[in-house]
Formats: C-alpha cells, structure tokens, sequence
C-alpha cells in the first residue's frame, strides 16, 4: 500500500503547476463490466483428457460465445483535484468487476463467471465550463488475488519492491463526464484496456483476457 501511495504521491507532483484551485475528497459507485477476448481462442482437450488452450480462429467461432450480459461491481477511494477550469485529478480506488463467457463444449454450454478485485490508480486531465466536466487519462490497475483479503492485499504491496508492483499491474484508459453541484459529484466514465488483465500461453498458443466497464461514481468534496 506503501508503494500505492507513494506511486500516487509522485504523480501529483506535476499538479503543483496548476496554483489556483485545489480540493480532495471521497467517491464510491458501481462498475458494470463486461469480459472480452483476444485473438482467437479454443478450447478443449488433447487425446490425454487434458484441458489445452489453442488458437483457431474457425474453432473459436464454432466453440466460443461471449456474454453480451454486463455484471456489476463496486469501486470506493479517494481523489485529489489541481486546477480550475484546467485540471488534474489522481485518484485512488478500491475496485471489483466480473464479466462471464459461454463455453459450448460437447454440445453443453458451461457459463463461467470471472471476477477481478484490484487497486486502480486514474491519472486524469479535465476541462470544465461550470458545473460540466470533461475527463480522460490513464489508469494503471493493480490486481488483488483471487478470494484475496483486503488487509492482506495490503501486505502484499507493502512488502513487495515498486518493480514488483509495476509487474502486476495491468493498464488501461479512461474518458468521461461530471457534473458538480455543491460539494457533491456525479462521474460517468468508460474505461478501456491497453494491456489485458490476463493471458495463457500454451504450445505457443495465446488466450487472452481483458475487461471493459462503465464506472458511475457520486463524490463528495472534503475541502
């Protein structure tokens, strides 16, 4: 968590240019994800009864349905605002998201659903004209384990170096809008993948994973 912090710390630095204006606060709200796919994927198993994983792009169309469902998950942290009109706001969430696939195997279908819980850290540039904001910036998401506590997350990244927390980090894009009313905020925002959340390689074979969302968020100013 040590290195979270400092990792965000460090980027607020360039945000002391923006003199005028400055507000830190809390935020919480619903993501709804839903779970994509790389290049062509199968699966199956080989003449040993074992589960393999192989690229064909005719099997992966015949074997292979994404869920058009969206699943919902949460995000709660915090955010720093540098800047009026023109801004920066870093931002540091605790966040969940799944999505599910079919699977047509034998001619059953099997529906997985794949759940991910992680830290991401938005680094975002907005303009605003009265109370409407418009964001975009990157966000370097790091993951939590699988049924993973969040104490224990914690330990993780406190322990580890910051090279270590930079290579489980997966990363992405976020773009948006927000109104203010008060010391209240609305955010609605779509975040994207640059990396994907998760691969397998098999045989030189790749399956690739990665995660799309829209995130509403309410916020309230602290000062």
């Amino acid at each position: 968590m040590k290195k979270i912090l400092l990792f965000t710390s460090l980027i607020c630095l360039p945000a002391f240019t923006f003199a005028q204006g400055f507000q830190i606060g809390i935020k919480g709200g619903i993501n709804l994800s839903k779970l994509t796919f790389g290049d062509f994927v199968s699966t199956g198993t080989n003449a040993n009864g074992s589960p393999n994983v192989s690229v064909d792009g005719q099997t992966f169309r015949n074997n292979l349905q994404a869920s058009l469902d969206s699943k919902m998950g949460t995000s709660f942290g915090i955010y720093a605002r540098f800047g009026r009109n023109l801004f920066i706001q870093p931002e540091l969430l605790y966040s969940t998201r799944s999505g599910s696939f079919s699977v047509i195997r034998n001619g059953q279908t099997e529906t997985s659903t794949v759940k991910t819980t992680s830290f991401d850290v938005p680094l975002l540039l907005g303009i605003k004209g009265g109370p409407i904001r418009i964001v975009a910036g990157p966000v370097a998401s790091f993951r939590i384990n699988d049924n993973q506590s969040l104490g224990n997350a914690l330990n993780q990244y406190t322990k580890g170096s910051l090279n270590d927390a930079w290579a489980q980090a997966y990363y992405g894009y976020q773009v948006g809008g927000g109104l203010d009313i008060g010391s209240f905020g609305l955010d609605v925002r779509y975040q994207g993948n640059i990396s994907d959340i998760a691969e397998i390689k098999d045989s030189g074979a790749k399956f690739s994973q990665g995660m799309k969302s829209w995130q509403i968020t309410l916020a309230y100013r602290l000062f």
